[in-house]
């Protein structure tokens, strides 16, 4: 790819060197996150054991959030190589942004979304959760799939996500599934990745409870993903939250 050619591509990477003054990580924190070789890894599982995770998870959350003919601004936090963005990106009307404190997923987001036709609606942005680089109420939906445990500061992180959030936005942050994952898919998967993936969802849901308690966000909803007939397959947790619409001029 030669980005000399690409205007538009080198104004991304201008905003990239802009955002990167906003990451309020450790120095050990960013070295460790904005590594190439931790990019390329991310890659390769994206594009391997998590592939068929991606569409699946897409279609519910348009299903979920009537987003096939909504227009507008969304965002997805800590997105990296730009899997499920694009995958959103080609099911609604909404300009999506991957937002990943790593620069490294710059060419593999676009080269994804070149390939799916819809390189007008997808943009990258390094920057870190932690201190978004975005004005207040700016975002119609916020979405993040496997990134919010790795957060060093899940409280600043929520807030500010709630902060970015469009007054009537939705956000959508978990790990794992869709509820919609065949089972033989989502059990494949998590063979596997074997032990590095296991963890208590009833741990995680007490985290983001407290998290909602503590931001004073009362509109929430707690998805924990069990599909009948499905045993012994973590399927994940997710948290819904919706900020209130602005009151009426009239």
């Amino acid at each position: 790819m030669n980005l000399a050619t690409r205007p538009w591509m080198l104004l991304l990477l201008a905003i990239i060197v802009l955002a990167a003054g906003a990451c309020q990580s450790t120095p050990s924190q960013r070295i460790q996150w904005t590594k190439k070789e931790s990019a390329q890894k991310i890659v390769s599982i994206t594009g391997n054991v998590l592939s068929p995770v991606y569409a699946p998870l897409a279609d519910q959350i348009v299903r979920d959030f009537d987003l096939t003919e909504r227009g507008g601004f969304a965002l997805d936090i800590g997105g990296g190589p730009g899997a499920l963005i694009v995958e959103l990106a080609r099911r609604s009307r909404l300009y999506w942004v991957d937002v990943d404190i790593n620069p490294n997923y710059l060419v593999p987001l676009v080269q994804r979304a070149e390939a799916a036709g819809v390189s007008d609606r997808v943009a990258f942005l390094a920057a870190n959760v932690e201190s978004l680089p975005f004005r207040d109420g700016c975002a119609d939906v916020i979405v993040s799939r496997g990134s919010y445990h790795f957060w060093p500061d899940t409280r600043r992180a929520f807030a500010e996500i709630w902060r970015v959030l469009k007054p009537g936005g939705v956000a959508y942050i978990g790990r794992g599934f869709s509820r919609n994952l065949p089972s033989d898919v989502a059990r494949a998967i998590r063979d596997k990745q074997g032990n590095r993936m296991k963890y208590d969802r009833q741990e995680q849901a007490a985290l983001l409870r407290r998290m909602m308690n503590e931001l004073n966000i009362r509109n929430y909803r707690l998805h924990l993903p069990d599909p009948a007939g499905v045993t012994n397959v973590n399927y994940g947790i997710w948290i819904e939250f919706h900020k209130p619409a602005a009151p009426s001029a009239n």
